[in-house]
């Protein structure tokens, strides 16, 4: 599976900051999702309410406006390239933390590597 595009309508997302698509010699494709933490500021206000980056990755509301992100993506490829699970990080990924360029691009072999448990996270049950 060539990530890039889904990660594109992914990332089109307002509470997106970040993904990353996974599934190298896995059994599905997962993503881990980094919220953009000034537009979940916005939409939690938008609903009358205020969640952190920590409460966000469990809250309902949250994961069901990913998902819808995620269903779009998942409707312009097959149901093997789909992605079938995600894992929304309570933190963000930045230029300090050694995850992102200065123009704020991905790096991706950094993210594999320090996440490499989150990503096994996706394989195990929930």
């Amino acid at each position: 599976v060539y990530p890039t595009p889904l990660e594109e309508i992914i990332r089109q997302h307002r509470l997106v900051q970040h993904v990353v698509v996974v599934g190298d010699d896995r059994p599905y494709v997962g993503a881990l999702i980094v919220l953009d933490p000034d537009e979940l500021k916005r939409w939690s206000l938008d609903r009358e309410r205020t969640l952190t980056l920590e409460e966000a990755v469990e809250d309902e509301g949250v994961l069901a406006a990913l998902q819808e992100a995620v269903d779009q993506a998942n409707a312009t490829v097959s149901r093997a390239e789909s992605i079938r699970r995600i894992r929304v990080l309570d933190h963000e990924l930045t230029e300090d933390s050694g995850h992102v360029t200065q123009s704020q691009k991905l790096k991706r072999a950094q993210v594999l590597a320090d996440y490499a448990d989150e990503i096994e996270q996706l394989y195990r049950g929930r």
